[in-house]
């Protein structure tokens, strides 16, 4: 049961951004400081990529621990019964949707010859700079082949 007014939940949902969250800004900064040139959520590039790179074909995701299902069963819960009070239908619906959709995304760039980089926003927290190193490490392998 949502304790929120529908009024005040659709006031908190409106200020959940979908791009430039901090983790993605971050992201973003140290690899123009590292000379990586790219693009950022490029629309015209199914499932809008966080950061692409079409000389490379490197599309880069950085996915929001709670959104797209980062260990959510296990995440907060001791049981399965916590679980299934904590998050209504809809919200076990909405990240399993989620994570259905990210799988469909990485399936369509593997298939277009692309390479894809996925990221948690609290692995970029946590470790900026080896998300950064993985992410020049990829586009080194990809110049040379």
């Amino acid at each position: 049961m949502d304790v929120l007014t529908p009024e005040q939940r659709s006031k908190c949902m409106s200020h959940i951004r979908s791009s430039d969250t901090k983790p993605e800004v971050f992201f973003r900064k140290a690899l123009w400081n590292w000379g990586i040139r790219y693009r950022k959520n490029v629309k015209k590039l199914f499932g809008k990529p966080d950061i692409a790179i079409k000389k490379y074909k490197l599309a880069v995701f950085i996915d929001g621990d709670f959104w797209h299902g980062n260990d959510w069963k296990e995440r907060h819960f001791s049981s399965q019964e916590e679980l299934l009070v904590s998050y209504s239908d809809f919200w076990q619906k909405k990240i399993r949707r989620n994570i259905e959709r990210d799988k469909e995304v990485n399936e369509y760039y593997q298939t277009a010859g692309w390479t894809i980089l996925r990221f948690w926003a609290t692995d970029i927290k946590k470790d900026l700079n080896g998300c950064i190193i993985k992410t020049i490490e990829t586009i080194n392998r990809l110049k040379n082949t």
